[in-house]
């Protein structure tokens, strides 16, 4: 018997991130590394818990072995539950058929069976590839203020960015009348954010009929919203004012990473009133050399400092030896930077060896032409890669 739920999350996990090229290769997306110690699905999850929210399913279906490992029981997010908490869904094999998740809404559907499980009131959709702190109990409060059948968290962006996004145009209520998917020509600046509140009956009542209309996408954005608006039902804007950052591509995971660093960061990773949590095996204490020199970095445990680092990010257990600079960079755990190397503008992943003197992006400007290096990479000494390249095994195999 379970018990009944006010709300339930359901996080979409199952993103390919191919824009991530190599970093994604042999994992999925959110279980890509952030901030020094983190993984992009933490966000969620602590703004889950941080919300009142205890009842989570994520929903996996691209490289899940490492995702699925990392959140285990929920334990570090407080999401170790009797009775919810947070609970791993890929695809199976039902009676009559195994489907992969065919789109955004169709992965819910796919899953009634689980949130019939909690006869929610209310089901909150997350996406997994998004760097924010969200007080998820103040979007439900609006939505039951204002009596929604749907809210959709919106974010303000430039004029000049709206045609990227989809489009909310509200009155003066916050009350959507109309949605566009990525217009030439915005007639508001209010971006949905993929972050979603439904009644839950009524949100099964569309997911069913869109899975019986052949020619659909069985996406949120391109089926349900615009089906839920034709029909006439209340949808209603949340606007959100804080930092909120898609990280879906080298870039924007570059910036992100960036965004942590200063004196005022764009995004504070220190906040004790909303933590963010993750699952990290126990290090030994960073050590920093007498010729070390540092510089606005964030330097994770078990780190070992004998070079210069400068505006980067180090995640657990980073060696920069003697002689070597890293500079505008984002480095994953375990990586080793020999003496005398040079990284300047990149990004590399885990458990990767970069040669004695070697040479590792351009450095001109930094946040464009970002150089990467796919995992489990050992560079020879004296390697040298160019600005903007993007390196796995099979790359660097054929370069040398």
């Amino acid at each position: 018997m379970f018990q009944k739920k006010e709300c339930v999350a359901m996080l979409l996990a199952g993103g390919q991130g191919s824009r991530l090229y190599t970093l994604t290769e042999k994992t999925a997306k959110p279980a890509v590394p952030f901030g020094g110690k983190y993984r992009i699905i933490d966000f969620p999850l602590s703004n889950c818990v941080n919300s009142g929210i205890d009842t989570v399913g994520v929903l996996t279906q691209y490289q899940p072995l490492e995702l699925n490992e990392y959140i285990g029981n929920g334990q570090p997010w407080d999401l170790d539950r009797i009775f919810g908490g947070v609970i791993v869904l890929p695809p199976y094999q039902g009676n009559k058929s195994a489907d992969w998740y065919k789109g955004t809404a169709n992965a819910i559907y796919q899953n009634l069976a689980f949130l019939d499980r909690y006869q929610p009131d209310y089901v909150l959709i997350l996406s997994g590839d998004h760097i924010y702190k969200m007080d998820y109990a103040e979007m439900l409060a609006l939505h039951k203020e204002k009596g929604a059948d749907c809210t959709i968290a919106v974010l303000n962006v430039p004029l000049s960015e709206a045609s990227r996004f989809g489009i909310m145009n509200t009155d003066e209520d916050g009350v959507i009348y109309e949605f566009e998917e990525k217009p030439k020509h915005p007639k508001s600046t209010k971006a949905s954010m993929g972050i979603y509140i439904f009644n839950y009956q009524k949100l099964k009542t569309y997911l069913i009929a869109d899975e019986n209309t052949p020619d659909s996408a069985n996406d949120f954005g391109k089926n349900i919203i615009p089906a839920m608006l034709a029909a006439g039902e209340k949808m209603v804007a949340y606007p959100f004012e804080g930092y909120w950052k898609d990280v879906g591509t080298i870039a924007s995971l570059w910036e992100a990473n960036m965004d942590l660093l200063g004196e005022h960061p764009k995004f504070n990773l220190h906040d004790k009133s909303w933590r963010i949590f993750s699952r990290n095996a126990a290090e030994p204490a960073q050590f920093i050399g007498d010729g070390a020199k540092i510089n606005d970095a964030i330097i994770s445990e078990g780190c070992e400092i004998l070079g210069q680092v400068e505006h980067s990010v180090l995640f657990h257990g980073v060696t920069v030896e003697p002689g070597a600079c890293v500079k505008n960079a984002v480095i994953m755990g375990n990586v080793t930077v020999k003496a005398g190397a040079y990284v300047d503008n990149v990004i590399v992943a885990e458990n990767t060896v970069i040669g004695k003197n070697a040479k590792v992006g351009d450095g001109m400007t930094p946040g464009q032409n970002i150089t990467v290096l796919g995992s489990g990479l050992v560079l020879p000494e004296g390697a040298v890669i160019g600005g903007g390249e993007m390196i796995n095994a099979e790359s660097l195999a054929a370069s040398l």
